[in-house]
């Protein structure tokens, strides 16, 4: 099983360690899963210009591949100026609009105050769901207060991606059981 956990911005650290907290917590409850991080303070990518994603090559065009191959997606951002940053919006951009069929995707969003609790909701969502996206319905807010000096500090988001990683595997396992036997159905 193939995740891609995607730190959707180059600044900050926040979501980093979420995200890994979170990928740690999928290496201890699932064996099976290949985790992959596409950090975007790792690899630079270009501005989309139109170009089919198998054409970028080196770092981004693997990046892309892996994201095209993964069974999940674990998207990970902050929330800057009450929207998603522009490095992620930038790879959602360089995707084709079908990129995320078939797949789960779970969101982990830190922000600077719970004013923008509703932005993943009013903004990445409808991204996700516009390129055919299977969402996992909650995500995990964080704040500012949650995360400090690159720890977790709140035992409540400790819990809420835990539960996260949960609620995650046990969509993507029974979407994954559905298309199988959906699959099955047809005998060529």
């Amino acid at each position: 099983m193939k995740i891609v956990a995607i730190i959707g911005s180059a600044f900050g650290s926040k979501s980093r360690v979420a995200v890994n907290y979170t990928i740690n917590k999928i290496k201890e409850v699932r064996e099976d899963a290949e985790v992959d991080v596409i950090d975007f303070s790792e690899i630079q990518f270009p501005f989309a210009d139109g170009r089919e994603y198998l054409q970028h090559e080196g770092e981004v065009g693997v990046a892309l591949k892996k994201i095209m191959e993964a069974d999940g997606l674990i998207i990970g951002t902050p929330i800057f100026q009450a929207s998603m940053p522009g490095t992620l919006k930038n790879l959602f951009d360089m995707l084709p609009v079908n990129a995320f069929r078939n797949k789960m995707a779970g969101m982990i969003v830190t922000a600077g105050s719970e004013k923008h609790f509703l932005i993943p909701e009013q903004q990445i969502r409808p991204v996700l769901s516009y390129m055919k996206a299977n969402l996992v319905p909650n995500y995990v807010f964080i704040t500012d207060q949650d995360i400090i000096r690159q720890e977790i500090k709140n035992p409540d988001i400790e819990f809420r991606l835990d539960r996260f990683v949960d609620d995650f595997f046990l969509l993507l396992d029974t979407y994954q059981t559905m298309l199988q036997q959906k699959e099955a159905e047809y005998d060529f």
